[in-house]
C-alpha cells in the first residue's frame, strides 16, 4: 500500500522553471521582477518535506542581485547558502573573495 501514496518532494520550486526561462529570453524589468518575486517566495514559503530551499536558489539569486548592484543583499544570500549546503562553501568563498576585491 505504501507505493500507491504519492510523496511529497524534498523541495518545491513553485513556478521557478517558467520564470527562468522567461528572464533568460527576455532580460526585461517584468521578467527580472518576476524572477525576483519566484526567488523570494521559493526561499520564504518553502513547502517540501526539507523545508529549506532548493540547492542553488540562494546562490542563484545572489547573481541576479549583484547584477543589479544589490551586493550586500547579494553577499547575505550567498553566506546563506553556505549555511544551507556547506558542501558549496569552496566554490562560493571564491565568488565573496572576488567580490571583496
Amino acid at each position: 500500500m505504501a507505493s500507491c501514496t504519492v510523496q511529497k518532494p524534498l523541495y518545491s520550486w513553485e513556478k521557478y522553471e517558467k520564470a527562468s526561462y522567461a528572464y533568460l529570453k527576455n532580460s526585461d524589468d517584468e521578467s527580472t521582477q518576476n524572477l525576483i518575486e519566484n526567488y523570494e517566495k521559493i526561499i520564504d514559503q518553502q513547502s517540501g518535506t526539507r523545508n529549506v530551499p532548493p540547492p542553488g536558489i540562494c546562490a542563484d539569486y545572489a547573481f541576479v542581485l549583484l547584477e543589479m548592484g544589490k551586493t550586500d543583499k547579494g553577499k547575505e544570500l550567498l553566506q546563506r547558502e553556505i549555511e544551507l549546503y556547506p558542501e558549496s562553501r569552496i566554490f562560493i568563498e571564491r565568488i565573496l573573495k572576488m567580490l571583496d576585491r
